[in-house]
């Protein structure tokens, strides 16, 4: 059996569903432990027992990441119950769409502290225990329309571009002290997201959240003489 993060412990935000819930089983396959993080206790629980199934262990961090103080509580619960922190999935985040003339500024705020805040924070709170022990690996779960301009989606864009370019400063800075960062853009990815968006793309041409898995997994597993800094997955199809 492969198991290319054997012994090592990652921390996936946005755990308890979509892609977050699938990149924390995916790793848990690959011989990673996994602390799960996200703000509902339940389904990261069921995801726990899911991990568990495959003989790596799961620990359950309810965690709000536009909380810095959760955010920080969610590293020291990690790093005191495995011993060390290798890898960190910033996979949490929220969406709305919707022209700009016709928004609400204050509907932008939630995706700006989760899907932007909430990652740099994150990214933040784990070098710590990283450059302390010389190694690790981030990736931050940001989108194509990072890219490609999606009419509806200036603010959502705005997030995921930021993250894109947050990631990039940060590979520089932590080049030489051993941490790599790397940024994962998918496509459509058919996840819950899309339940409470009416006329929305094909679901059954999208992306499913375990292709985007098998991305990260790839990412985390390179030899520490390589990076995969930035990685545009996209549906067959093309841009939905």
């Amino acid at each position: 059996m492969d198991v290319p993060l054997a012994g090592q412990v990652a921390i996936v935000t946005g755990a308890g569903r979509g892609i977050g819930r699938a990149i924390a089983a995916r790793f848990a396959r690959a011989g990673a432990h996994v602390a799960l993080a996200a703000r509902s206790a339940p389904e990261l629980e069921a995801v726990k027992a899911e991990i568990e199934g495959t003989g790596a262990r799961g620990l359950v961090v309810p965690t709000d990441v536009a909380d810095d103080a959760a955010v920080t509580r969610m590293v020291a619960r990690t790093v005191e119950a495995f011993g060390h922190l290798d890898i960190l999935v910033t996979a949490a985040g929220v969406a709305s769409f919707g022209f700009v003339a016709d928004a609400d500024p204050a509907s932008w705020d939630g995706m700006l502290r989760v899907n932007l805040r909430g990652a740099m924070v994150s990214c933040r709170a784990v070098l710590p225990p990283m450059l302390a022990r010389g190694r690790g690996s981030i990736i931050n779960v940001a989108s194509v329309a990072a890219a490609r301009p999606i009419p509806g989606g200036a603010a959502y864009t705005a997030t995921k571009a930021g993250i894109v370019g947050f990631s990039r400063v940060l590979a520089e800075e932590l080049r030489t002290g051993g941490v790599r960062v790397g940024v994962l853009l998918p496509g459509a990815v058919d996840t819950p997201l899309w339940d409470s968006i009416q006329g929305g793309p094909d679901r059954a041409r999208m992306l499913r959240p375990d292709d985007v898995a098998r991305a990260a997994v790839l990412m985390a597993s390179l030899p520490p003489g390589a990076t995969l800094e930035e990685l545009t997955l996209m549906p067959a199809g093309g841009i939905l």
